[in-house]
């Protein structure tokens, strides 16, 4: 069964719009967990927006097993991520002016700070993913460079306008996942999945987890945090006896 990482960080980013105390993210992960999340995904950006340093600390502690810290390369957030240890640091682009993550990590081009920043992980005792476009030579670097799990971005293909282009977007994830599993990389998915489209990224052979944070928590606010993981795992689950029917 396809595992399913929530992404709590719109929680954060509610809870800031008040620079209060509630929501909290903590809560949320709670519930989260009670839905049927198999894993927690939080970023912790360099400009804090939505994720708060005592944030990572608690959900350390709350979340039993599998806590994702989608990070950049930057030091300072090494430093913490070696500190805490999650089960999992995923290493993201991060620019100050985007509202979301734009696209994957530039492996190739920047393969001296991620390598830097994946030694430092490593000897933290922390498993690396590195999220990257839908592109071999970023998954072979990523290889090279010894992470053990690649999250192939899957913007494209949730953006796309037309069934043409959807369909392309998708041929792509699938060569891109065949690619990786030849590399014997983990896989995972992520980026502007929801309800209506995920079905056709869970029919994809060797995917392992799928990231999900947006969709979630918008439906979270009409139905609360546990059906609303509840309702993505029934989707998710639907598809996996469909594939293995």
């Amino acid at each position: 069964m396809i595992r399913l990482g929530v992404n709590i960080d719109h929680v954060a980013t509610l809870r800031q719009a008040r620079r209060g105390l509630e929501p909290d993210p903590v809560s949320s992960a709670v519930l989260a967990l009670l839905g049927g999340a198999d894993c927690i995904t939080i970023h912790l950006r360099e400009d804090r927006r939505h994720i708060q340093d005592r944030d990572v600390h608690i959900l350390r502690q709350v979340v039993p097993h599998h806590l994702n810290l989608e990070m950049s390369v930057a030091e300072e957030i090494v430093a913490i991520a070696c500190a805490v240890k999650p089960d999992q640091a995923t290493l993201v682009p991060e620019r100050r002016q985007e509202l979301t993550t734009e696209g994957g990590l530039d492996v190739v081009a920047h393969q001296k700070a991620v390598g830097d920043a994946m030694k430092k992980l490593h000897q933290a005792g922390v498993e690396v993913s590195l999220f990257v476009d839908p592109d071999s030579r970023q998954i072979e670097m990523s290889k090279l460079l010894g992470a053990k799990a690649v999250e192939i971005q899957t913007a494209r293909y949730a953006e796309a306008k037309s069934v043409i282009e959807r369909e392309r977007e998708l041929a792509q994830l699938h060569d891109s996942a065949d690619f990786a599993r030849q590399h014997r990389l983990h896989i995972h998915l992520g980026h502007g999945l929801n309800y209506e489209n995920v079905a056709a990224v869970c029919q994809i052979p060797g995917v392992e987890e799928l990231n999900i944070g947006h969709s979630i928590v918008a439906r979270a606010v009409l139905v609360g945090m546990e059906r609303a993981v509840r309702e993505m795992k029934e989707a998710m689950l639907r598809c996996y006896v469909s594939r293995s029917s």
